[in-house]
């Protein structure tokens, strides 16, 4: 297990540019397999979850062609259906989250797939009903394998997914991705109401629409998809990762630095910015940059009546969750007190011990809110040893250390490259300290 090795107390400066969209990449990725022709795909991280997809692929026979870094090309024109159909397959599928991404396509194209439980964050419950119900509504039957401890998803002999209207039980943007693929190639007409439309969503319906899928109301949380026979090829460039933005921004406020953040396509933020600037940092756009100067303090606003500000995770167009645990640490130094409420997972904020133990202000009242008392830099965070848990709350601890008196070392990192590229080379790039043993 590798470790970052943190010497915290380092002002940044310079320029970043954030990766291309994790979750973008799993779903678009995915969408190669609907199609026998040739998929280029630009600007894709290359990071743990994006590796083990790719690799997942290219075990079911699609040829991968890496054409320069961040930059795939991908034809899914001769797939091993034996493959799709063995042990190996669902054990791979198994070992991460990102891989129920191809359940649609596969459903869609071969008429049948197997659907394990997958991995990923150990942040709670997270239920995947949501895509077995939208693809038992288009006609798929199931059958469970105790096993395999994998569902099996398949269309009986002469049958072929049929559209029809659906009301998703929640606006799951996975859940989302995986229905819409699999409708493009139905019968007839998908309604998916209370949809997720996030900026990842969108990205996927308009490649799917170049490679000459019928969608309407994207953008929207009412999507109509019109089935066709068949898909063809295309190219796509992802977004930059919003959550690595949002990142950045939590790394210079905890610091007090001065950095710019290029490229963000800020139209794409939603209310990203403006929940930072409720912290009290200053986020100035500046074309399709981000630039945060250098502040002495951070005074987290009140609600107009006077009350403690909350900042809350929401379906998109509001707040996404996985930046609640970035802003909870960023609150632990600014000027007054904020209510952090994580509606979505239940584990989430289980990380702020550790932040407590380096002498942050933070009272845990369930598994979904926690208070924050700032500091407002009168106090500086002493460094700690930590294992990370998840991605986001990896993170969290990184911009934690960094901030803090000390050196502190962070176990279990490949959970941060699940999600982060090169972080550390990236970071000390800026004036950061950190170390991969």
């Amino acid at each position: 297990m590798s470790s970052f090795v943190v010497e915290g107390g380092h002002k940044l400066s310079g320029m970043i540019r954030p990766q291309g969209a994790k979750n973008e990449a799993l779903q678009v990725i995915s969408a190669v397999l609907l199609t026998s022709e040739e998929v280029t795909i630009s600007n894709v991280p290359e990071i743990l979850d994006i590796r083990n997809l790719i690799l997942l692929l290219e075990g079911m026979g699609v040829k991968v062609h890496r054409a320069e870094k961040g930059k795939y090309t991908f034809k899914a024109d001769d797939i091993d259906e034996e493959y799709i159909e063995s042990e190996d397959f669902v054990r791979k599928c198994a070992s991460f989250r990102g891989s129920l991404m191809v359940v649609g396509p596969l459903l869609a194209r071969f008429g049948r797939t197997w659907f394990p439980k997958p991995g990923g964050d150990k942040i709670g419950r997270r239920r995947v009903d949501t895509h077995i119900t939208g693809m038992l509504n288009l006609g798929a039957e199931l059958k469970y394998d105790a096993d395999r401890r994998a569902f099996y998803l398949f269309l009986p002999e002469g049958r072929h997914l049929a559209g029809r209207y659906m009301l998703l039980d929640e606006a799951s943007v996975t859940g989302t991705a995986n229905i819409l693929m699999a409708a493009v190639l139905a019968e007839g007409t998908t309604t998916i109401y209370n949809a997720a439309c996030e900026p990842y969503i969108q990205q996927l319906s308009r490649m799917l629409v170049r490679m000459g899928a019928k969608i309407e109301g994207i953008g929207s949380n009412l999507l109509k998809i019109t089935g066709v026979p068949e898909l063809t090829g295309t190219e796509h460039t992802l977004l930059p990762d919003m959550i690595e933005v949002g990142s950045f921004i939590g790394m210079a406020a905890m610091n007090r630095s001065s950095i710019t953040i290029k490229d963000v396509s800020y139209s794409d933020l939603g209310m990203i910015p403006d929940a930072f600037r409720r912290l009290g940092i200053n986020v100035e756009q500046r074309g399709d940059d981000i630039f945060i100067p250098e502040q002495d303090r951070y005074v987290i606003e009140s609600f107009l009546d006077g009350s403690i500000m909350t900042i809350s995770d929401a379906p998109w167009p509001g707040l996404t969750p996985d930046l609640l645990s970035v802003m909870l640490v960023v609150a632990t130094q600014c000027k007054g007190s904020v209510l952090i409420h994580q509606k979505m997972f239940e584990s989430r904020l289980f990380f702020v011990d550790r932040l407590i133990d380096m002498g942050a202000q933070i009272i845990l009242c369930d598994p979904h809110r926690a208070v924050v008392i700032g500091h407002d830099h009168n106090f500086t965070l002493r460094a700690n040893n930590m294992l990370s848990p998840d991605i986001r709350a990896g993170i969290a601890m990184l911009i934690a250390a960094m901030s803090a008196k000390g050196t502190s070392v962070i176990g279990n990192i490949e959970q941060i490259d699940r999600g982060y590229e090169d972080i550390d080379l990236r970071l000390n790039a800026l004036g950061a300290s950190i170390a991969r043993q």
